[in-house]
């Protein structure tokens, strides 16, 4: 009997090691391609989803949650998700971007699906490997935070002019990291300063735009062709 079970347990070994080779071969050989325009094979992704979602879902039960509905609350976490989150997860009248099409697994859009507060708070201030989303607390503040998971609960009940509004009335770029405030001027500020910047420069503007810059966007920037 003792015979039999070291038997078995050598046999278990061997196959062990033999599996954990055959998969170094693997990764060493390049076979998979790991490119973000082909899909992962089921097993993999479906492994990296579950991987996901339990090591969140983990960590994020442990945190304290405060109130959600604080208007206050949400209009700053409106201002920080305009200027920061716009290009990966959308927004009330804005269509896909560049970058949403281009990442892969791609963002989920917040404008039509709603996450956990205390798990939204954790992949914001944490950041996912190997997904594009950053750690915004290395620079961000736990309060911003939570007014963004704030805002984020409000998002897929918002249309585009409800969405602006609320944008409007935030405090922008705003939250305790060192960031520039983003200012969205209306034309009569915009011309205003202008004109001073006209003045300042003996009437000459202080940045001219290149003839080939057919189009201005609305932030002023030459536009983006290809």
């Amino acid at each position: 009997m003792p015979f039999v079970k070291r038997s078995t347990l050598f046999t278990l070994a061997v196959l062990s090691g033999v599996g954990l080779l055959a998969f170094a071969g693997f990764v060493y050989s390049g076979a998979y391609d790991i490119g973000a325009d082909n899909a992962h094979t089921r097993p993999v992704l479906s492994l990296l989803q579950t991987l996901r979602e339990r090591s969140i879902a983990v960590r994020a039960q442990q945190l304290m949650l405060p109130t959600m509905n604080d208007p206050a609350r949400i209009r700053q976490g409106a201002g920080n998700y305009d200027a920061m989150c716009t290009g990966c997860h959308l927004a009330p009248g804005i269509a896909e971007t560049e970058l949403s099409k281009g990442l892969y697994p791609a963002p989920p859009n917040l404008t039509r699906e709603s996450v956990p507060p205390r798990e939204a708070f954790w992949a914001i201030k944490h950041g996912i490997k190997a997904s594009g989303m950053p750690a915004w607390g290395k620079s961000m503040n736990d309060e911003s935070i939570w007014n963004m998971v704030a805002f984020l609960q409000q998002l897929p009940k918002l249309d585009a002019g409800g969405y602006r509004d609320m944008v409007a009335h935030s405090e922008g770029h705003s939250h305790g990291g060192g960031e520039a405030a983003h200012h969205h001027l209306d034309n009569d500020e915009r011309e205003s300063d202008e004109h001073e910047m006209e003045e300042a420069h003996g009437g000459q503007h202080a940045h001219q735009m290149p003839a080939s810059a057919s189009t201005v966007p609305e932030h002023g920037k030459p536009g983006h062709h290809h």
